[in-house]
């Protein structure tokens, strides 16, 4: 059975332009409803993520700027999220997210996809 984004408003931390642009058609042709690429924090600090998205798929690094930080605060507005990263030492994600999902790059579009609709379904810790 194919994973479904039906109607989903996603968020995308995802600095490098083409795998952003990558993603959020992704998404789309997945059936999300509203994609948002923020390509650096600053684009997104100060905006109410819990009432404009349902879901976000977070990069570890934004410019070789840390979003654990702000993964916390997806995590404290009840929004579900995965991490989808080329970055090698998973141990602090495990450590601080148990039960988030790390979608390792270079991923197939499949298991994006996948782990965005699995962490949907999944109450968060």
């Amino acid at each position: 059975m194919r994973a479904s984004l039906d109607g989903l408003r996603i968020l995308i931390l995802e600095d490098e332009f083409l795998i952003a642009m990558d993603i959020e058609q992704l998404c789309r042709d997945y059936g999300a409803l509203n994609v948002v690429i923020a390509r650096d924090l600053t684009e997104i600090e100060q905006q109410d993520v819990a009432a404009q998205f349902d879901v976000a798929i977070v990069d570890l690094m934004l410019s070789g700027v840390s979003t654990l930080q702000f993964a916390s605060r997806l995590r404290e507005a009840g929004i579900p999220f995965v991490f989808a990263s080329g970055y090698s030492d998973t141990n602090e994600i495990k450590k601080s997210f148990p039960g988030v999902r790390l979608v390792t790059k270079p991923y197939s579009g499949d298991d994006l996809v996948e782990a965005v609709a699995a962490c949907r379904r999944t109450p968060l810790s």
